[in-house]
């Protein structure tokens, strides 16, 4: 299901940093997709809904290249994305086998996804790297996909760097990594992390102005008081 205008705009303005901190305080803590590193440094921040692809171990008589024009194929998968999804790809982990190259990449672009993100790895890198997909992966690898796993399916339930992904959930990934909201918590998490992010860029001005750190961040009541205060005034100089 795609975002609407308002979430991903207010989604594109928060950080991962915040989401985590924003889903901690409601009791998520295993929300971070480990090993999913930016491929290039100062990649766009991407948000959207989770498109989910999952491999399962190696086998010798399903991971053949004759696999590839299968129904259940990454080529079949690719050509179910949805505009603006961001492409989730559960690979175990596994770095010696690349799941996707610069061909796939580059229909992924073409079929407008936001981004590709997995905790396995790529390869054909300069190739991928001149389609401008933003990805985030492990790293990379020469060896194609059927030498260490075997692709199952799409939009299903996944684990993608230890974390339970699902289809639809919202994924957030920048310079920190990759970052899952529960679909059904949505809407709450966004304006909790807008108003995180409004906080901390007050807090940042209040240190740089030489205050110290105790009751300010974490802030305490008289700081939440002078917060208050704050906003107040910036709403009615805008009105």
């Amino acid at each position: 299901m795609a975002l609407d205008k308002k979430t991903l705009d207010a989604l594109e303005g928060v950080t991962t940093a915040t989401l985590t901190t924003v889903l901690l305080k409601k009791g998520l803590r295993n929300v971070w997709l480990r090993g999913t590193k930016p491929l290039r440094p100062g990649q766009p921040r991407i948000v959207g809904p989770a498109f989910t692809l999952r491999f399962v171990p190696w086998r010798e008589d399903l991971a053949t290249p004759g696999s590839w024009v299968s129904p259940t194929s990454t080529r079949a998968a690719i050509e179910c994305m949805p505009v603006g999804c961001v492409a989730v790809v559960d690979a175990m982990g596994v770095t010696d086998a690349g799941i996707f190259g610069d061909i796939l990449c580059e229909r992924i672009r073409v079929r407008e996804v936001a981004g590709l993100v997995t905790d396995g790895v790529i390869r054909d890198l300069a190739g991928v790297l001149r389609t401008n997909l933003p990805v985030w992966c492990e790293g990379t690898a020469a060896p194609s996909s059927v030498t260490g796993l075997t692709f199952v399916g799409w939009q299903m339930p996944i684990a993608c760097g230890g974390v339970a992904v699902f289809p639809d959930d919202i994924i957030v990934a920048d310079d920190d990594g990759a970052v899952v909201i529960p679909a059904a918590l949505r809407d709450e998490v966004v304006e909790a992390a807008v108003e995180q992010e409004k906080l901390e860029a007050w807090i940042i001005e209040e240190v740089r102005s030489g205050l110290p750190l105790p009751g300010l961040y974490p802030p305490n009541a008289e700081t939440k008081a002078r917060y208050a205060a704050f906003c107040a005034a910036q709403t009615n100089a805008a009105e």
